[in-house]
């Protein structure tokens, strides 16, 4: 298949109207691709679309197995018409190469200059690994914006200046692109929560453009290798007016500036919870 017909067979699978519309965005008012607009999209996406494991952990007490052991999910599978059916037809979440794998496709399709980047993300040792463990987004405009709705906590609201520039989101978190100390990339993406006088390194990473294949490989190891961070517990995040929610298998956390709420949820009822704080039911699809 060419180029050329791969992305005309990319767009007969995709509605970009209806993508805005499931992130609570009337299309009617999405007119011009300028930074108001993609702002305005990014907030709306990080509040409306959770981050979420299930399509690799599984259902944590629905899919059990003879041994009682939960089954594995759905699996990952990086191609825009896949990703779109999940995100926006059944109104599921992903990590971040689903989220901001699909959201490439949107921006695109609502005539951005929009680059696909590989990051590293840092864990808490230090370490950045495995290499391409993330997809962002950079965004021509008037200068080039990394812009990010698929990072589960901290969550970056607002697109963030290539050039340094600190700015502020609506829950008081900065962000600020500096440049990496590392000789294998280039920037870092930094936030500082409110109080903080350290600003706190996300991810690595260089302003290459890449194409969504180029992350099969570590999605692959992310979602089978014993040792991944996605392999262990369901979670299930969102981005709130005032804070954010965050599921585990058997807490619900709510943090509403600053401060932090926990409350037990039982096996009977987690998925109700899922529905209510979420907007969505698991299915393996």
């Amino acid at each position: 298949m060419t180029p050329e017909s791969s992305e005309r067979a990319r767009r007969a699978r995709s509605d970009p109207e209806a993508y805005l519309e499931r992130i609570g965005v009337d299309p009617e008012t999405v007119e011009t691709a300028d930074l108001q607009t993609l702002e305005r999209i990014q907030r709306a996406h990080v509040t409306r679309v959770p981050f979420e494991n299930l399509a690799i952990v599984g259902d944590p007490y629905a899919d059990r197995a003879a041994d009682g052991d939960a089954k594995d999910g759905e699996g990952v599978v990086l191609s825009t018409p896949h990703l779109y059916e999940k995100v926006v037809e059944r109104r599921r979440g992903g990590y971040c190469f689903e989220l901001n794998g699909l959201f490439h496709a949107l921006l695109a399709d609502l005539g951005y200059d929009v680059d696909r980047v590989a990051a590293r993300v840092v864990g808490d040792d230090g370490d950045a690994r495995p290499p391409a463990n993330h997809h962002a987004n950079v965004v021509e405009l008037d200068r080039r914006y990394v812009v990010d709705v698929g990072m589960g906590v901290p969550t970056m609201r607002r697109p963030t200046p290539l050039d340094g520039t600190p700015n502020s989101d609506s829950v008081g978190v900065e962000w600020r692109i500096a440049e990496s100390d590392r000789p294998d990339e280039t920037y870092r993406s930094e936030y500082r929560n409110p109080g903080d006088e350290e600003w706190s390194t996300r991810y690595v990473f260089s302003d290459v453009a890449r194409e969504l294949h180029y992350f099969e490989a570590t999605n692959d190891y992310l979602q089978s290798d014993p040792d991944s961070p996605f392999r262990g517990d369901p979670v299930v995040s969102v981005a709130t007016e005032e804070g954010h929610r965050k599921l585990s298998s058997d807490t619900l956390t709510e943090y509403v500036g600053g401060d932090e709420r926990e409350r037990t949820v039982t096996p009977e009822e987690w998925h109700a919870t899922l529905k209510r704080e979420f907007g969505f039911r698991y299915d393996r699809g």
